[in-house]
């Protein structure tokens, strides 16, 4: 999701100690490899796919065992009161870095990343845009992962974020806007509190609505035709093949809905879509971010728009094997 800013410091403040002392109780073995291999990149599931040791994002979310049994991080994530997606420890080791990129596939539609540093020191510079901050022990943060962002640890030990994924209520986005004027609201650690973390059940439909494809497309035509180094008539081309599949997608979706008959004229629509796309994934490239249109069509779109399995979850009693 963009933001306005790069950075925004929340008014949540927590005892960084407290977190510290359960991060370095857990098992060694929770700590998972980061999922595309990146090097001093680490990571402990606490709100995932069926509450598994996992990465996915794709499936009702549930606490792990790793949050179960750390009362204190339970507690923060709870603390903002929310709906939360996919949230971990992420550890970065003396030294690494996490490459400058972006965070485009369809997950980020709609979701914002809090951190809350727990082990960190001022060699560990987050860097968003044009703008760098050191994030500090027990602060929150959000940052716009539309933006090209990266972190560098140029110290000698390691840094420990807790990250939370989630889409936000208007109570959430109230606070957001009024972050610079309000109260700081401080959560300290409380033994007896166990108060519920609400996670999402539904992240993702069977099938897209074809309004939601409709505003995706439109954003992104939007970002690539400010780019002025575009080809106009690749620009058009790539418009009228996107409308095309929304008007196709929306015609499947009036005559079937989520009916089991639907799906393969679904995939009809995405695989004649997926094959005019033009070879060169940067054919086009986003005026915001310097991204190809290519890799943005087919995460946020293609890959996203159709999941048969998820249609048991929308309509009960109904296979997921379509």
């Amino acid at each position: 999701m963009e933001l306005q800013q790069p950075f925004l410091k929340l008014p949540w403040r927590f005892d960084a100690e407290q977190l510290a002392r359960e991060v370095e109780s857990l098992p060694a073995a929770y700590w998972l490899d980061h999922p595309s291999g990146l090097a001093g990149n680490t990571a402990v599931p606490l709100v995932s796919v069926d509450g598994a040791m996992n990465h996915a994002f794709d499936g009702a979310m549930k606490p792990t065992e790793a949050l179960l049994s750390s009362a204190y991080l339970h507690q923060v994530i709870a603390s903002f009161g929310e709906v939360v997606a996919r949230s971990r420890l992420m550890r970065l080791a003396p030294g690494a870095k996490v490459a400058e990129h972006v965070d485009f596939n369809y997950h980020w539609v709609s979701r914002v990343r809090i951190h809350v540093p727990i082990i960190t020191n001022p060699a560990v510079m987050f860097y968003c845009g044009d703008e760098s901050v050191h994030m500090a022990e027990g602060e929150s943060w959000l940052f716009d992962s539309w933006r090209r962002h990266r972190v560098l640890n140029e110290s000698t030990q390691a840094r420990t974020h807790l990250v939370i994924d989630l889409a936000g209520s208007s109570r959430f986005w109230r606070t957001v806007r009024e972050a610079e004027s309000c109260e700081l609201i401080k959560v300290l650690p409380d033994a007896s509190a166990r108060p519920e973390v609400k996670t999402e059940q539904f992240p993702v439909a069977p099938v897209m609505a074809p309004g939601e494809m409709l505003a995706i497309i439109e954003q992104l035509l939007e970002d690539c035709e400010a780019n002025p180094e575009n080809d106009p008539t690749i620009m058009l081309r790539y418009r009228h093949l996107l409308l095309d599949l929304v008007h196709d997608w929306r015609e499947v979706w009036s005559l079937y809905g989520f009916n089991d008959e639907a799906f393969d004229h679904y995939r009809s629509v995405l695989e004649r879509t997926a094959s005019q796309l033009l070879p060169q994934p940067r054919i086009l490239v986003t005026a915001s971010n310097s991204v190809g249109i290519n890799p943005i069509i087919n995460q946020r779109i293609l890959a996203a728009a159709l999941r048969p399995r998820r249609v048991a979850e929308f309509s009960p009693g109904r296979s997921s094997e379509v």
